[in-house]
């Protein structure tokens, strides 16, 4: 009760906001909760004194860091060109001239995640589906006792149905029967057919998989594990499989996942969605290392402004801080909000 006071009456000396005592009160509960963990939380900060992402000015994470477009497919249909042709070097033992035949039905047959003209036979199940993540879906669903739920390894696909004349046969990119081109985009590989390609799809020898965005646009890194953005070749941290485990937020596993990816500072991956989300809540600090996601110099200097106003009759106890984002120790005086990084001027700091 003495700290509950003691505090109050510093905030409402220093002139705080609060539309009433009932706010103020709240905040004391919270700021005594926040000394028990030891951790400084910027959203409260964010919150007391309006410190919004829009007030902090603060850039948007995709420019400061990038954003690693990891899709494997994109479900948006779109149509081709009418005046668009086959390459003809891609597809082997057939006549280049003869495009009418490779084109028939073209975009108009598959499913909501890919234009294609065939359908596949699992090869865990014996059971057609149109594509991987239709079986997916219908396959390892909660809905399905957890002991029969599966997915389908893509790289053991064997045997291909055409949607034209439904003859099944091996995998191949052009029908054997009636002469229909497949896939215009075909990886022999993942065995993945897609008429859609405007995608620019490529395979990653590295990944084991495709991609989609265009090879000039992506590099594989050894150690991440990943393709990403050319933009991050020379600026990005390598982290060991940083790619290989899931969302730390929303627990999807990132490898082979089909919504964008961002790659934090710190090296660590997360959804483009799940990033934006923290954002809304002003949460700015990675979930796994607690570094902070982008440039928070703005916030650091308006935190500076506010605890100015508040003054601290602990100026004789000194404690030991570690700094979340530079990860250097130093000893500073006590400070019943939170505490300064002398190295790097950050408040994402704990007392150790």
């Amino acid at each position: 009760m003495e700290k509950f006071l003691l505090l109050k009456m510093k905030l409402l000396a220093a002139g705080a906001r609060y539309p009433d005592s009932a706010s103020c009160d709240c905040l004391v509960i919270n700021l005594l909760g926040l000394c028990r963990l030891e951790l400084f939380d910027i959203a409260l900060w964010c919150k007391t004194f309006k410190m919004g992402a829009m007030d902090l000015q603060l850039e948007s994470t995709a420019v400061q860091h990038g954003q690693a477009k990891l899709n494997v497919e994109e479900h948006a249909l779109v149509s081709l060109l009418p005046d668009e042709k086959y390459a003809a070097e891609k597809i082997e033992n057939v006549d280049p001239d003869d495009y009418d035949k490779l084109e028939k039905g073209i975009m108009q047959y598959g499913c909501a995640h890919y234009r294609r003209r065939c359908r596949i036979r699992a090869p865990c199940c014996n059971e057609i589906f149109d594509c991987r993540h239709c079986h997916n879906e219908a396959k390892n669903s909660i809905i399905i006792d957890a002991v029969k739920r599966h997915e389908l390894p893509r790289h053991e696909v064997q045997q291909v149905i055409c949607s034209l004349c439904g003859t099944e046969q091996e995998v191949r990119q052009v029908c054997i029967s009636c002469g229909v081109c497949m896939g215009k985009y075909f990886c022999e590989v993942c065995k993945l057919f897609d008429d859609d390609v405007s995608k620019q799809q490529y395979h990653c020898n590295g990944c084991g998989i495709c991609r989609i965005g265009g090879r000039e646009n992506f590099f594989h890194c050894s150690k991440c594990g990943c393709c990403y953005s050319i933009v991050l070749k020379n600026s990005h941290a390598c982290v060991e499989g940083a790619m290989h485990h899931d969302c730390p937020i929303c627990f999807e596993y990132l490898f082979e996942s089909t919504n964008d990816v961002s790659v934090l500072p710190c090296g660590h991956t997360i959804h483009v969605k799940c990033l934006q989300e923290m954002e809304e809540h002003c949460q700015f600090a990675c979930p796994l290392c607690s570094k902070s996601v982008c440039d928070m110099s703005k916030a650091w200097e308006r935190l500076d402004e506010e605890l100015a106003t508040i003054s601290d009759t602990c100026d004789n106890k000194m404690v030991r801080i570690l700094c979340n984002d530079c990860g250097a120790t130093s000893e500073v005086q006590f400070h019943l909000i939170a505490h300064k990084c002398q190295k790097c001027k950050s408040y994402n700091t704990r007392q150790i």
